[in-house]
C-alpha cells in the first residue's frame, strides 16, 4: 500500500480514496482475523486469498483508480464475507457436545469475539445480505433453543425411569404374581413328563399355560432390570446402572437359561416331551424370595413356617412319586413285585389311579414307615437306598422344625408361668394370706388375658434410639397432650417425656394413692375407672375414666403451695385399671434441658394452686427454700463423688499404660544393647582375622 502512494501523484481525492481504501482493507483483515482464531485449519486458505485479491487491486490501481476501484472493493469485501460465513456457519451447525458442558469465560469470550466480527463486516454488506444472515442466524437459534429444549426432556425421561423398590408393596405383589408360573413349572412339569395321559389328552390347556408362564418369566426380566438397589443409603434409580448390576448376579444368568427357547425341540421328537421345558424350574429363587418375603409381612409367622414346611415335603413326596412311575416305565409295568402293576388291568389304568398308587409308594418310603414291597433288581435298590436317606433327613427336619416352632410359640407362656411359680413358691414360703395370694394370681391372669404382660423396654431395646421415640410417641403422645400443663410445651419435651412414661397395672381395690402421701408420681389412665374416695374407702365423691390425670401438681414442688407436694386426696381403683406413671426424677431430669418450659410449667401450675386457692402467696414471694438449696448441694456432692471415681479410674489407667510403655522401651533398649555388641563382636573377631592374615603374609 505504501508503493501505491509513493510512485503515483494523484489529486487528494484519489489519495484519499486510496486511504480510505487501505483502511478499509486493514479493518477487513483485523475482522478476519478475529473471527478465524480460533479456526487455525482455515486461516492459512483466508490469508492466501486476501493477498492475491489485494495483488489484482493493486494491479489495478495502477490502471485506473477512478471508475473501477469502488466496485473492485465490493466485490473483495463480498466474496470474502460470502467465503468466511460459508465456512462458520458450516462449523456453527456442528456445535460440540463435550463443549457443551463447559461454559466458562473463556468460551463466552470467543462467542464475544465472534459477534463482534460479524457484526464489523456486516457493516459493509449490501441490505439484501443482512437479510439473509439475520434470517440464518435466527434458524441458528432456533435450532439452538431446539436442541437445550430437547436435551432436558431427555434428562427429564432419564430421571423419570421406572424403578421398583424392592421394599415396596408393588414388588411384593409382583413376587406373588411370578410365584405363580415357576410354582405351577416345579409341580406339573415332572407330572406331565412321566405321565403321559396327562400330557396328551390336556395337551392344549397345557401349552397356554406353559405359554402364559413364559410371557410372565419375560416381564420379570425387565422387573428385575429395574428394581432398584441401596448403595450409599440411597436408592439408585439410574436405568443403565441397573441393567449392569442386574447383569452382574447370578439371577441374570439363570434368569437368561430358564428362556432359552428349548421347545423348539418340539417339532423334532413332538408334543408329549415336555421335559424339554425342564430348564424353566431354574426360576426357583424367586418362589423362595415370595416365601421368605411373606414370612416378614404375616402376623402368624409360626403358622406360615409350618405351612411352607408341609408344602417343601409334599412337593418332595410328589417328585419322588413321578420319579417311582418313571422307573416302572421304564424297568416294565408288572415285571416284579417292586414296580408299578401291570396297566393292561383296568383298575390299574386309570391316570388317578397311577398317581396315587405311586404317592402312597413314595409318602411310604420316604417317611421310613416302609411296608412297600422289596426290591429286585440293582437299580431298584439303589433307589430305595436314596429315598430311605432322604427319608431320614425329611423325618429329621419335620421332628427338629415343628419342635422349634412349638417351643417359639409357647416361649413368652412359658416365661410368664416361670414368674407365676417363683412368685407361688415365694408366698408360700412367707406364709402369705390366701386372699392376697389369691389377688396375686388374679392381676397375673389379668395381665395375661389382655396380653399386657410384654415389658416394653425390653422388647425396644434393639431398636435405635430414633425408631423408640417414634414408636413411643405414636403410643403416648396423644395421651400426654391430654394434661393441662403439658399441652402446650415444646415438641422435644414432649418427646423426652414420652419416653419416659411407664404403664402400670392396679387391681381392684388397690389404692393409687393416699391423702397425705408424698407426691412422687403422676398418673395417666390410659383404661379403667378410678374413685376419689372419703378416707373411710367407700364413700366416693368424684369417678374419673379414660384420659383423667392426677399428681401433676405435686411433681413440680411448686413453692407456696399449702399442701406441699403432699397428696390431697384418697384415689383407689374401681376394677382393673390400666395407667401410665410420670415419676418427678424423670420429669426434672427432662427439665434440665428446657429452662423455658420449667419455668412456664411452674407458672401454669402457680396459677391452678391460685384458682383452687391452695397457695400461699406469702411463701411464694419469699427466697429460696433451704430443702431445695439442700437437694441442689447433695446432688452437686452425688455428682462430684461421681467424677471422682471416674477420675481416679482414668488415673489408674493412665499409670498402668505408663508402666507397660516403659517396660516395652527397656526391652527395646535391651535388644539394641545385645544387638549392638554382637555387631562390636564381630567387627573385633573380623580385624583380628585380617590381623593374622596380614602376619602370616
Amino acid at each position: 500500500m505504501a508503493k501505491i502512494n509513493t510512485q503515483y501523484s494523484h489529486p487528494s481525492q484519489d489519495q484519499l480514496a486510496v486511504r480510505i481504501m487501505d483502511g478499509d482493507l486493514d479493518h477487513i483483515e483485523n475482522g478476519i482475523s478475529r473471527t478465524l482464531s480460533l479456526r487455525e485449519e482455515t486461516l492459512s486458505e483466508l490469508q492466501q486469498g486476501f493477498a492475491m485479491e489485494t495483488r489484482r487491486l493493486a494491479k489495478s490501481q495502477r490502471s485506473s483508480f477512478s471508475s473501477q476501484r469502488p466496485a473492485r472493493v465490493s466485490r473483495l469485501i463480498i466474496s470474502l464475507r460470502a467465503w468466511a460465513a460459508r465456512h462458520l456457519h458450516h462449523e456453527d451447525q456442528q456445535p460440540d457436545s463435550f463443549l457443551d458442558h463447559f461454559q466458562g469465560a473463556e468460551l463466552k469470550e470467543v462467542s464475544s469475539q465472534e459477534s463482534t466480527a460479524q457484526s464489523n463486516l456486516g457493516s459493509q454488506e449490501p441490505p439484501s445480505r443482512e437479510k439473509s444472515d439475520k434470517a440464518r442466524k435466527e434458524e441458528q437459534e432456533e435450532k439452538e433453543n431446539q436442541r437445550k429444549e430437547h436435551c432436558p426432556k431427555q434428562e427429564q425421561r432419564k430421571k423419570e425411569a421406572v424403578v421398583v423398590d424392592p421394599s415396596s408393596n408393588l414388588y411384593y405383589h409382583w413376587l406373588t404374581i411370578i410365584a405363580l408360573p415357576v410354582f405351577y413349572n416345579w409341580c406339573m412339569l415332572v407330572c406331565r413328563a412321566c405321565f403321559d395321559e396327562l400330557q396328551s389328552e390336556h395337551l392344549m390347556m397345557w401349552l397356554v399355560l406353559d405359554y402364559l408362564a413364559d410371557v410372565l418369566y419375560g416381564l420379570d426380566v425387565l422387573v428385575r432390570a429395574r428394581t432398584g438397589f441401596l448403595e450409599q443409603g440411597l436408592m439408585v434409580k439410574d436405568a443403565e446402572r441397573l441393567w449392569k448390576h442386574y447383569m452382574k448376579t447370578i439371577h441374570f444368568k439363570l434368569d437368561v437359561l430358564s428362556l432359552v427357547p428349548t421347545d423348539l425341540a418340539y417339532l423334532r421328537l413332538g408334543m408329549n416331551y415336555p421335559e424339554v421345558r425342564f430348564n424353566r424350574l431354574l426360576k426357583f429363587a424367586r418362589l423362595f424370595e415370595f416365601f421368605d418375603r411373606t414370612e416378614t409381612r404375616t402376623n402368624y409367622p409360626n403358622v406360615f413356617r409350618i405351612g411352607n414346611l408341609v408344602l417343601y415335603i409334599l412337593i418332595i413326596i410328589h417328585w419322588n412319586a413321578c420319579i417311582y412311575f418313571a422307573i416302572s416305565k421304564f424297568i416294565g409295568f408288572g415285571t416284579d413285585s417292586w414296580v408299578y402293576p401291570n396297566i393292561s388291568n383296568p383298575e390299574y389304568g386309570r391316570l388317578s389311579r397311577k398317581y396315587i398308587y405311586s404317592l402312597y409308594w413314595s409318602t411310604l418310603t420316604l417317611t421310613t414307615i416302609g411296608e412297600t414291597p422289596a426290591p429286585v433288581k440293582d437299580e431298584e435298590y439303589l433307589f430305595v437306598v436314596i429315598d430311605f436317606l432322604v427319608g431320614v433327613l425329611i423325618f429329621a427336619t419335620i421332628v427338629g422344625n415343628v419342635g422349634s416352632m412349638i417351643s417359639n410359640m409357647n416361649a413368652s407362656r412359658a416365661e410368664f408361668q416361670a414368674k407365676i411359680d417363683s412368685i407361688k413358691q415365694y408366698m408360700q414360703f412367707r406364709k402369705v394370706t390366701k386372699d392376697l395370694e389369691t389377688r396375686v394370681i388374679r392381676w397375673f391372669d389379668y395381665l395375661w388375658a389382655n396380653r399386657k404382660t410384654v415389658d416394653e423396654k425390653e422388647v425396644l431395646k434393639n431398636l435405635p434410639d430414633k425408631l423408640k421415640a417414634e414408636i413411643a410417641i405414636n403410643v403416648h403422645l396423644d395421651t400426654l397432650k391430654k394434661v393441662r400443663i403439658f399441652q402446650d410445651c415444646e415438641a422435644g419435651l414432649l418427646v423426652e417425656l414420652v419416653l419416659k412414661l411407664r404403664p402400670a397395672v392396679f387391681s381392684p381395690g388397690d389404692y393409687i394413692c393416699k391423702k397425705g402421701d408424698i407426691g412422687r408420681e403422676m398418673y395417666i389412665i390410659k383404661e379403667g375407672k378410678l374413685a376419689v374416695v372419703a378416707d373411710d374407702g367407700v364413700t366416693q365423691f368424684v369417678v374419673l375414666s379414660d384420659g383423667s390425670y392426677f399428681g401433676e401438681i405435686s411433681i413440680l414442688n411448686i413453692k407456696g403451695s399449702k399442701s406441699g407436694n403432699r397428696r390431697t386426696a384418697n384415689i383407689r381403683s374401681i376394677g382393673y385399671s390400666d395407667l401410665f406413671c410420670l415419676s418427678k426424677d424423670d420429669l426434672m431430669e427432662a427439665l434440665t434441658e428446657y429452662p423455658e418450659a420449667k419455668k412456664a410449667l411452674e407458672e401454669k401450675g402457680r396459677q391452678i394452686l391460685m384458682k383452687d386457692n391452695l397457695i400461699d402467696e406469702d411463701l411464694a414471694k419469699a427466697g429460696s427454700d433451704p430443702k431445695d438449696i439442700e437437694e441442689k448441694v447433695e446432688y452437686l456432692e452425688s455428682s462430684l463423688d461421681t467424677l471422682q471415681t471416674r477420675f481416679a479410674r482414668l488415673l489408674a489407667e493412665y499409670n498402668a499404660t505408663q508402666m507397660k510403655v516403659k517396660q516395652r522401651l527397656s526391652q527395646l533398649e535391651s535388644q539394641v544393647k545385645t544387638c549392638g555388641r554382637s555387631f562390636q563382636s564381630d567387627g573385633e573377631a573380623s580385624g583380628d582375622a585380617t590381623k593374622i592374615e596380614d602376619k602370616q603374609q
